[in-house]
């Protein structure tokens, strides 16, 4: 089956990104520090192992580890170019000691068992197969560990998805111009599915303002949140459909007015199962337990 997102594309916005991606990213600072927050629910627990995946330039995984001097932090990325500027900039000493990975969120690199803490702040919305990425997050998280992310939700741009759908209503073949975003429901479902535990999920809508169209798609690419569908149109937008996008958003926005952007951002909080915990699949709970736990008789 073809898959929703084309993950070299993906990896290809995020490494052009890397140099622009600090200045553009406001919403994204603003949600991080607020999962930051989250992690005072840890009881004082000092964890071994901390994992910040889609870590982008390391602006948590530097946080946690002055938090936690202690801790083996692990900054993951699927972008090379962010994990190497990831060890520029403030906090210099701290960020030599977080420890880079480059790697997929699908399939992380990493034993089972492993990590106390994951934290991902605003990447989830790359990922078409929520119950298998958490399944694996289960995998790597010891009994008891945290789980803390964020994602967009359906709401997100959706100015900007009504805009090109004006522009292009006649046209049969049109691509949509916005990536689809999983809703709270959905996401919380996921989590339920790979075993997780006690999830708390919240949801929030953030309006922020551009003078035009060309601005907000600068800033999009600056942070490399571009078309990522692997159905999405691979050449450049013509100037007649741009305009007449730029046309239907002004009429949504009102004469004179900046245009809006909608973001709907998701925050989840969750802890991984006692081992041996049974997770669900297709409705019904499915045992699982080590095979070095099965008796072996020998005759």
């Amino acid at each position: 089956m073809r898959e929703l997102f084309d993950r070299r594309h993906v990896r290809r916005a995020f490494s052009r990104a890397a140099t622009s991606y600090d200045a553009a990213a406001r919403l994204q600072r603003d949600v991080r520090e607020h999962l930051l927050e989250s992690l005072d629910y840890l009881d004082q627990r000092v964890p071994q192992v901390v994992l910040d995946l889609g870590s982008g330039p390391g602006h948590a995984a530097t946080a946690m580890q002055q938090r936690w001097p202690k801790a083996q932090v692990l900054a993951l990325d699927l972008a090379l170019p962010m994990l190497a500027t990831s060890k520029r900039g403030r906090w210099h000493p701290l960020r030599r000691r977080v420890q880079p990975v480059c790697a997929d969120a699908r399939a992380l690199p990493l034993a089972e068992s492993s990590v106390d803490v994951l934290f991902s702040n605003l990447c989830l919305q790359w990922v078409e197969d929520l119950p298998a990425v958490f399944a694996g997050f289960r995998r790597v998280l010891r009994p008891g560990g945290l789980l803390l992310v964020s994602t967009f939700g359906p709401d997100t741009l959706q100015e900007l998805r009504a805009a090109f759908g004006e522009a292009e209503h006649s046209d049969a073949n049109a691509i949509p111009h916005v990536s689809p975003f999983a809703a709270i429901a959905q996401f919380g479902d996921a989590l339920m599915a790979a075993g997780f535990r006690d999830p708390v999920l919240d949801r929030d809508i953030t309006v922020t303002r551009y003078p035009d169209l060309a601005t907000l798609m600068r800033e999009l690419r600056a942070i490399g949140a571009t078309n990522a569908l692997q159905a999405r149109r691979h050449t450049l937008t013509g100037k007649a459909r741009f305009a007449r996008a730029a046309a239907a958003y002004a009429t949504l926005a009102g004469e004179g007015m900046p245009l809006p952007a909608t973001w709907e951002t998701i925050t989840a909080m969750a802890w991984a199962p006692a081992a041996g915990a049974p997770i669900r699949e297709a409705g019904v709970e499915i045992a699982r337990f080590p095979a070095s736990g099965i008796p072996v008789r020998r005759r």
